[in-house]
């Protein structure tokens, strides 16, 4: 037996239990090494009406869908009609931000990867018809910036409907119809759907949320985020499989699987360039042209992750040992059920092993109130730390907006040393510890960002 064909077994009679030990409803798995792929699926696409997961089920793959909103976007590249250095306006003139400044300067690269540096949690909906992306970045005139255009990683889900815009408005004709021609007709992508329409036509996953903090993981009441976020990740279901075909074409050099070019080899390892690094957070190394890069010291390592209402998806690449793995999932906790798959996939077939996770270091020296301490905003949640008579620092975060418009829960816990600005939560969130850290200066001395992946910024108390 290959060794391919023992982590089939593995995964076939593994995943079931996996799922169980994690309430994770359902998922499905695929993985390529080469030429040969696996697929897989265990547990239930709704837990209301039993239907099971196959491997052919729909599941949402969430914020996955910017790196096919950036593939779109070099397309355009490879045929000289857009130009990654130019500024947003040279495509859209009436690209409008509260700091017109800035919104003059961004450009087209600066959305791709992150530093565009205005409020990215716009979530408006602007309704279901074609023209819902021009009216969303219409609405943008009003969104701050945050800092200076190029200054800093902050993950931006609106930069990707500003770039999905400009797709549209190069390509003259609506975003989802350019997924279509340029991406699922080219790829072959049978199981796929750009929106509830189509995905009701397939066996589609529905997400699961906790209604009450700790209570049972149930069948969401919303399926899918508005349509205007679409370019960043709102909508988008696919299969395991078709997921990674279109990881296959990354892999084959941008070829499709007939053989011809859906991207140009330039513009494919363009993408995985390092562009910006991220802060020390346990996540990705930094960023390139919609890929997260994951690197190792002797390994290149890049992909994405995505969330959705319920539902989360995860993306590796490894390109020198042409090994690729999808996991979908659609409630739970699914982090612990990708860190022992990807564990066992990518360090037997690519020689990546898994890092070790996050731990308090007790010999780190005490944190530092006077420079954490504070209260941190966003347009979807505000984060008040603070020090107790103790002496422990606590923070303590309350959804806003849409966040809250779909159910999350306040979440609350003390905040541990891990490495200098990093720090660790001591209660875990969906199932893992994820560090946060405290990056800049106010002119106090105090910290001006809280960074969870994206840079909330202080405000007064």
């Amino acid at each position: 037996m290959s060794k391919l064909d023992e982590i089939a077994a593995w995964l076939r009679r593994r995943l079931p239990d996996l799922l169980a030990e994690n309430q994770v409803p359902g998922a499905a798995v695929a993985l390529c090494a080469g030429a040969a792929t696996v697929d897989a699926a265990a547990g239930l696409l709704n837990t209301v009406t039993g239907v099971e997961a196959t491997a052919d089920s729909l599941f949402q793959i969430g914020s996955i869908t910017k790196v096919l909103t950036t593939t779109l976007a070099m397309q355009l590249v490879d045929e000289g009609a857009l130009r990654l250095d130019a500024p947003v306006r040279a495509y859209l003139p009436g690209f409008r931000l509260a700091d017109d400044d800035a919104a003059r300067r961004i450009t087209v690269r600066q959305l791709m990867c992150h530093v565009a540096g205005f409020e990215g949690d716009v979530f408006t909906d602007t309704g279901k018809g074609d023209d819902c992306l021009e009216k969303y970045v219409g609405l943008l005139r009003e969104v701050p910036q945050l800092f200076e255009p190029g200054e800093l990683f902050s993950y931006n889900n609106a930069g990707f409907c500003v770039l999905g815009r400009i797709v549209e408005v190069v390509r003259g004709r609506p975003f989802d119809d350019c997924v279509r021609a340029h991406l699922f007709e080219p790829l072959g992508l049978t199981h796929a759907a750009n929106d509830p329409y189509d995905a009701i036509l397939h066996r589609t996953a529905v997400g699961h949320v906790e209604r009450e903090p700790g209570g049972p993981f149930e069948p969401t009441r919303v399926w899918a985020l508005a349509r205007s976020n679409a370019p960043a990740g709102s909508m988008l279901a696919m299969r395991a499989r078709d997921l990674l075909a279109f990881a296959r074409m990354h892999l084959a050099g941008g070829l499709g699987p007939d053989g011809r070019a859906v991207l140009s080899q330039e513009s494919v390892l363009a993408m995985r360039q390092p562009q910006v690094a991220q802060p020390d957070l346990d996540q990705g190394t930094g960023w390139g042209l919609g890929w997260e890069l994951f690197h190792r010291p002797d390994r290149a390592v890049f992909g994405h992750d995505g969330n959705t209402i319920g539902q989360s998806a995860f993306l590796r690449v490894v390109p020198e040992r042409d090994v690729a793995l999808v996991i979908l999932t659609n409630g739970g906790c699914p982090k612990p059920v990708f860190r022992e798959l990807a564990g066992r996939v990518l360090g037997e077939l690519a020689g990546v092993e898994p890092g070790e996770a996050p731990r308090p270091d007790p010999a780190a020296p005490p944190l530092d109130a006077a420079r954490y301490a504070g209260t941190y905003l966003s347009s979807t949640s505000r984060t008040t730390v603070s020090q107790d008579a103790d002496g422990r620092l606590w923070l303590d975060r309350t959804p806003l907006g849409v966040t809250a418009g779909l159910g999350a829960a306040p979440y609350r816990t003390e905040l541990v040393a891990w490495r200098g600005d990093s720090v660790l939560p001591a209660e875990p969130e969906g199932g893992v510890r994820a560090p946060l850290a405290f990056l800049g200066d106010d002119g106090q001395g105090r910290a001006r960002y809280l960074h969870t992946g994206r840079a909330d910024r202080r405000v007064p108390s």
